[in-house]
């Protein structure tokens, strides 16, 4: 029985490398893009089924999930990829910008595992994987929106992540540094005269494939030009000078 697997933001970058390296391991591919036509390319280069759709919405998870069910009957893994950069200057506040970045980068994350969790739950388990970045780790002041939801995207998994694996469902994210994708082509040449090196697409792609088939959960991935991925381990944080730990709520 073939994997089945779901992409969103496949047209391009990240998600598109993630989709070929997938395929080329014999998993079905479901792929999600606001850009309908790039994404139905790449799944005619794969023999998947694509679908264009808006991930600030939450009628294109559901629809996304309905078509692998429709398509393949199961569903076993899930890339929530899609994401935006902000350009919201907080100096001259634009509600818009801001409201449309939230809604791709975090609601898009939200809307795609609420979606995607009874499909899962029905093929006997899986793996959810999203793109948060670097930014979801440290206090990038480049663009202090962007990171916020890549907080709140790192947040999330790690939250979620005990409560799903006691369904079979692991949830892990991929936080890579800069990356040679549409989201930083216009400083693309900025990076490369100062002779900083972009991660690779497939790099990143490597590293998604890598935390769907680990045994772990509520993992984040740094992934890093010239490294190897390594999980990001968070200081303990002090709790009442009793030592007791919070009742369950």
């Amino acid at each position: 029985m073939s994997t089945v697997a779901l992409i969103t933001g496949a047209a391009s970058g990240i998600g598109a490398a993630v989709a070929r390296r997938l395929s080329s391991g014999g998993a079905r591919c479901v792929l999600v893009d606001l850009d309908g036509e790039g994404a139905e390319r790449v799944a005619k280069e794969l023999g998947g089924v694509a679908m264009a759709g808006d991930v600030s919405t939450e009628e294109t998870s559901r629809r996304a999930v309905e078509l692998a069910e429709r398509t393949y009957g199961r569903l076993d893994l899930v890339h929530l990829n899609a994401g935006i950069s902000s350009g919201v200057d907080m100096s001259a506040f634009d509600a818009d910008r801001y409201r449309k970045t939230v809604g791709v980068n975090v609601d898009g994350v939200v809307y795609g595992v609420a979606a995607a969790l009874p499909l899962l739950r029905r093929s006997g388990g899986g793996a959810i994987v999203a793109t948060a970045s670097l930014a979801g780790l440290v206090g990038y002041d480049g663009d202090p929106i962007y990171t916020m939801t890549k907080h709140a995207v790192v947040g999330l998994v790690r939250a979620l992540a005990p409560t799903l694996i006691k369904e079979h469902i692991r949830i892990s994210a991929v936080c890579p540094g800069f990356t040679d994708t549409p989201l930083v082509a216009e400083a693309r040449e900025l990076f490369i005269s100062a002779g900083f090196p972009l991660l690779e697409a497939d790099e990143v792609a490597a590293a998604v494939e890598s935390a769907f088939y680990s045994e772990e959960t509520g993992s984040l991935l740094i992934v890093q030009p010239g490294r190897q991925p390594v999980p990001y381990r968070y200081a303990g944080v002090p709790g009442p000078a009793t030592g007791q730990r919070p009742p369950s709520t």
